[in-house]
């Protein structure tokens, strides 16, 4: 994949990056490139953002700036303080491997892609000694992929929101980890439909200044790429 770093950026201005970037990609793939796609890191100034599946309680006492946006899930925040992740890639195709599997993927398997891409952010936690584990069901029938848990979890602790949607088999949006400790995030919502207390930071588990956040970065790169 092709690797961006956006920086800090405003959430509407990387929504219509991402899009320009899905746009790209499918002309690529349609003039016959086979192109590997592309993986974006990014933070955002702080805003909520609301999915497909955002109820009425999900926000109570949130001030700032609140966007709709067209992936699944509920209402959720994003901040300067995350790693914002959007991998932009074809699932037309078979790509990668299952979740712990040397099984491939099949084509357009977009619950195995939110696992395999849960497993990836669980394996970099746990190069910082950090169990945790992805939540996206296995395929059930009459379950859909936009589940309340979907994402990766300390125990009853959230410490990564995936929403993603999906467009011509080319995915956008993607997963914002929280990094570092900020005690103002997610205030005034009920992130995911959960309590604000649920969410859990990198830096709340090992300590302020533990981890190098370029470090992360880079390991979560390497994790990303070799598995999606």
């Amino acid at each position: 994949m092709i690797f961006e770093d956006w920086g800090l950026i405003s959430y509407q201005e990387a929504m219509n990056k991402q899009i320009e970037y899905v746009e790209k990609l499918d002309a690529l793939l349609a003039s016959g490139e086979n192109h590997p796609g592309f993986l974006i890191f990014c933070s955002h100034p702080a805003v909520v953002t609301t999915g497909r599946q955002t109820q009425s309680s999900d926000i109570f006492s949130w001030a700032g700036p609140v966007i709709e946006v067209s992936r699944g899930g509920r209402a959720t925040y994003h901040g300067p303080s995350q790693i914002v992740v959007y991998p932009i890639i074809s699932l037309k195709n078979p790509r990668g491997k299952k979740a712990d599997s040397d099984e491939q993927r099949v084509a357009q398997d977009v619950r195995g892609y939110l696992r395999t891409f849960e497993s990836a952010i669980v394996k970099t936690l746990k190069s910082y000694d950090i169990t945790a584990e992805g939540k996206t069901p296995h395929k059930m029938p009459g379950q859909t992929v936009e589940t309340d848990e979907t994402g990766v979890w300390m125990g009853n602790q959230k410490i990564a929101s995936l929403g993603i949607a999906v467009k011509k088999w080319i995915t956008y949006h993607g997963a914002a980890i929280n990094f570092h400790n900020d005690p103002t995030a997610f205030t005034g919502i009920n992130p995911c439909g959960f309590k604000t207390e649920t969410m859990i930071s990198v830096e709340k588990v090992v300590g302020d200044g533990k981890v190098s956040v370029e470090e992360f970065k880079t390991t979560l790169k390497n994790n990303l790429e070799s598995s999606l």
